[in-house]
C-alpha cells in the first residue's frame, strides 16, 4: 500500500510500530527511525546510491534489523503543491520498494532540507559537516512531521 492519506496509513498500522523515514535523493538516501510508540525520530544511516537493487537491499536489511512496520517517504512537491520531475521520481521509487511488504506513506517534505540547513548553520557547523549530515537529518525531520501528524489520527 502506498498512500498520501495519513488515516489510511494509520489504519494499516493499528498497533503502531517502528517507522523508517526516507529522504530520497539522486546521490544518497537519508534514513531515520522512530520508536514504536511514534514519539520521536532519530537520524539513522546514510545510504550512498549505487544501483537500485543494492539500494533496495540496504533498505530491506535496515528494515529487518530494526523491526520496521512502515515507511515514510518524503515527497518533494513544488511550493504550490504540484508535482515536479523529482516528485515523479520519488513516487516511482516508492512503487519500486512496495514489494518490501510494508505500508508506505508519502509525506510532504517541501521545507525539510531548508529547515535542517538553517538549524545546522545556527549551530555553526562547517559546510563539510552540514553536507555529511543533511540527508539523515532531513529524513528525521520528515519522519517527525509524519508521526506528529499520525498520532492525532484515530485508527
Amino acid at each position: 500500500m502506498i498512500t498520501e492519506d495519513r488515516a489510511a496509513f494509520r489504519t494499516a498500522l493499528p498497533d503502531g510500530g517502528r517507522l523508517l523515514g526516507l529522504d530520497v535523493g539522486t546521490k544518497t538516501i537519508g534514513t531515520a527511525l522512530c520508536d514504536a510508540g511514534w514519539s520521536f525520530s532519530s537520524p539513522a544511516e546514510l545510504i550512498r546510491r549505487t544501483k537500485f537493487t543494492a539500494d533496495k537491499a540496504a533498505l530491506a536489511a535496515l528494515a529487518v534489523a530494526q523491526s520496521v512496520k512502515g515507511i515514510v517517504v518524503g515527497l518533494p512537491l513544488n511550493l504550490d503543491g504540484t508535482d515536479s520531475p523529482r516528485t515523479q521520481s520519488t513516487r516511482a521509487f516508492a512503487r519500486n520498494i512496495a514489494d518490501l511488504g510494508l505500508p508506505i506513506l508519502l509525506w510532504d517534505e517541501r521545507w525539510s532540507t531548508q529547515a535542517v540547513e538553517r538549524q545546522m548553520i545556527a549551530e555553526d557547523l562547517s559546510r563539510a559537516k552540514r553536507a555529511e549530515r543533511v540527508d539523515k537529518l532531513a529524513a528525521s525531520y520528515i519522519l517527525q512531521g509524519a508521526i506528529d501528524g499520525l498520532v492525532s489520527v484515530q485508527p
